[in-house]
């Protein structure tokens, strides 16, 4: 079947947002990146958001073939995922009431992202009978699996909303491996309803260049050793981790104290904004402030020249559906450090392009830090890997990847759901 227009649902975070504030992160990244090229292969693409400000245009067309409609649903402020529930009524009819200003059939096929999309997208899916396609990202009980200390659970309602997207969709598709053994284990997906279509990267934007210019750029001294974490700052990302673990690498290695240098680049999101402080506090309490470098959300191009100057970086998650920052930052030649976790397990490969780390023991952590940062040779060649390995994500290939999910859907019948899986 010629499929020429699709609806993509991103309703608790909009493609318009600065990726590392809020809710805003690779789901983000994801969207934009994949319905550009989906416009270029000649499929045009709306994505549908919840409006958050009065300010906003109705429609944006931010490529050539996608645009970006604004629902109001809610108060124009922002909202947590918390909250969002409340105005799936709203989202839901908004859409609704957007696809009924077109002719008939104007949508042939919908793809949500994150469940509180899905949800839009069931109703969505039956009234407009079209398939449904649905990305989850993240998961409620995969989440819960792996908390931080002090980290606030998810909520019931929110497995069962996802358990209700799950047995609503025609095809699910995941991010990685991992993610769609997740789908079936825990949400009992139907096997050939999965599919797994790896995120990519801009190797335009992300690739390596000269350390010596991008530290000059950023007045970083040329002989420090940088260790970077790169988004939202809360208890899920840890970047407590990476602070903890570079001071136990300084108590190990006191005479590289003043050569030492950590950043933290990103904002606060979700719990992190029950103490805002916590991470300024942590610096404070084990003497880091002339180590810690605290750098606002960048553009993808300021992120690059941040990922070339850094010695290595660190993605200590608890819990990661893909872990975009981590190809990122290895299409630019860098090396990564990471949880031994969920998605991670296939962006970093252990011991060629980085290292995987079971846990979040500071020692463990420092330890490996040093086995990165103090070994020239060894360096060198996971600098070699990190390019290598992400050289095989593109957002090309994943929008074949897209497309070829897209057609299967195509060919069945939207479902009808009535009767739910019991949580």
């Amino acid at each position: 079947m010629n499929l020429n227009q699709v609806a993509l649902l991103s309703v608790h975070t909009s493609p318009l947002d600065q990726p590392g504030v809020g809710d805003a992160g690779g789901l983000n990244v994801y969207v934009v990146e994949t319905a550009k090229r989906l416009a270029q292969q000649g499929i045009a693409v709306d994505i549908f958001t919840r409006r958050t400000s009065g300010a906003v245009k109705n429609e944006t067309i931010i490529f050539d073939g996608v645009k970006v409609k604004q629902i109001t649903a809610g108060p124009f402020e922002g909202l947590t995922k918390q909250s969002l529930p409340s105005q799936l009524c709203a989202l839901s009819a908004g859409v609704l009431r957007e696809e009924a200003t077109q002719k008939e059939g104007h949508y042939q096929l919908i793809h949500s992202h994150y469940w509180l999309s899905g949800q839009v997208g069931w109703v969505a899916s039956e009234m407009w009978n079209v398939p449904l396609v649905h990305s989850m990202h993240t998961m409620a009980k995969v989440k819960n699996s792996t908390l931080a200390a002090g980290d606030t659970p998810e909520p019931t309602e929110r497995e069962i909303g996802e358990q209700q997207v799950v047995d609503a969709a025609n095809q699910l598709i995941a991010n990685t491996e991992a993610e769609a053994q997740d789908l079936i284990n825990l949400y009992h997906a139907e096997k050939n309803h999965v599919t797994v279509v790896n995120p990519g990267v801009d190797l335009d934007v992300f690739s390596p260049g000269d350390q010596v210019s991008a530290r000059k750029e950023l007045g970083i001294p040329q002989d420090a050793i940088v260790f970077t974490f790169v988004g939202r700052v809360q208890p899920l990302k840890a970047p407590d981790v990476l602070i903890k673990a570079a001071h136990q690498f300084i108590l190990d290695h006191p005479s590289l104290r003043n050569r030492v240098r950590i950043v933290i680049c990103g904002g606060l999101s979700g719990t992190g904004f029950d103490k805002p402080q916590a991470l300024v506090s942590l610096v404070n309490e084990l003497q880091l402030n002339e180590n810690v470098i605290f750098l606002p959300p960048s553009s993808r191009e300021k992120l690059a020249t941040l990922y070339k100057a850094s010695t290595l970086v660190a993605v200590p998650s608890y819990s990661e559906s893909f872990g975009l920052v981590a190809v990122e930052a290895q299409a630019c030649g860098t090396p990564v450090i990471a949880t031994n976790v969920g998605g991670l397990k296939t962006t970093v490969s252990d011991n060629k392009s980085g290292i995987l780390v079971n846990g979040h023991d500071a020692r463990t952590w420092s330890q490996a830090l040093a086995h990165i940062s103090l070994n020239e040779t060894g360096l060198a060649r996971l600098q070699v890997g990190a390019r290598e390995h992400a050289s095989k994500f593109s957002w090309d290939k994943t929008v074949q990847g897209l497309i070829d999910v897209y057609q299967k859907a195509l060919v069945t019948k939207p479902k009808q759901v009535r009767n739910l899986r019991a949580i």
